[in-house]
């Protein structure tokens, strides 16, 4: 049982402090669901295996009263089964094939691309003595230097954000994707926006994003846990002449999805849209 309400938490950072890594920051906002504060482990790319005893040379570690718990689904499985009585992260197993899913697809949207976009401020961010070795990590991991990765970003920005148009679909329609409250689903999702505003040197977002309704209300959760210094703002990204519309204007088609068809008055909004024509 945790000590004075307190779970001791390994935290993986930038020079600035700020969290830099989206397993990690899933990780602090499920300790911060269930109710505890944390004891943090300050640290950075070097070291880990040092700091955690030898059990882990990754995070997010937590210890529990001598327990050690490695790895961010097992932490999140292990804080539900081990405190029962506190608020809900996973709940019924299929949230987390669901969230699996949700997470994987932000990655190959979102992630994949701002990785690189912002790979040498991701770079410069972090400690002196962590770049030599995330120079050849991210080398290896993304098969080409730094330097050569952000050529052409702004053309790679500007695609990503029309792909994110069915997470917005989904938050038309609830405020968070838990429901009425948050889950983990919404913090393995919102991980991958605060890791990239930890690392973006310009915003990735437009100033008018959807998006960023949920974006700010997960970002001030417990506190404003995500607003620490060194963040960088997400929203204010310009379009330029030729750049994609970086989010629907009208009607959006992924909606039909999710409402329900009660007659032709609950679809007629859209038939209009996709035929062209409207009620006389």
């Amino acid at each position: 049982m945790a000590i004075n309400n307190t779970i001791t938490f390994f935290d993986l950072q930038h020079a600035s402090g700020c969290t830099t890594s989206p397993f990690v920051w899933a990780t602090k906002y499920a300790l911060k669901h269930k109710g505890f504060d944390l004891d943090v482990v300050d640290g950075g790319f070097i070291g880990i295996l040092e700091r955690t005893g030898g059990r882990s040379e990754r995070l997010p570690v937590i210890v529990d009263d001598g327990h050690w718990v490695l790895d961010s689904w097992l932490i999140a499985e292990y804080l539900d089964e081990k405190y029962p009585d506190r608020p809900t992260l996973i709940g019924d197993p299929s949230v987390k094939h669901l969230a699996h899913f949700l997470e994987s697809w932000l990655w190959k949207t979102a992630v994949s691309v701002w990785a690189r976009a912002f790979a040498v401020q991701y770079r410069d961010r972090c400690f002196a003595h962590d770049i030599p070795y995330i120079v050849e990590s991210r080398r290896r991991m993304w098969g080409a230097p730094m330097e050569d990765l952000i050529v052409g970003r702004e053309d790679k920005l500007a695609q990503v954000s029309p792909e994110l148009e069915l997470l917005r679909g989904v938050l038309r329609e609830t405020p968070w994707l838990g429901g009425e409250t948050p889950s983990y689903a919404d913090y393995r999702a919102l991980a991958v926006f605060l890791w990239c505003a930890s690392v973006a040197d310009t915003p990735p977002l437009a100033e008018d994003d959807p998006l960023r309704d949920w974006v700010d209300r997960g970002f001030d959760l417990y506190g404003g846990l995500g607003r620490i210094p060194g963040m960088s703002p997400l929203f204010g990204l310009k379009r330029r002449e030729g750049d994609p519309e970086p989010f629907a204007k009208g009607p959006a088609l992924v909606a039909g999805l999710v409402k329900r068809n009660t007659g032709p008055a609950s679809t007629a909004a859209e038939t209009a849209h996709i035929t062209g024509k409207t009620n006389a």
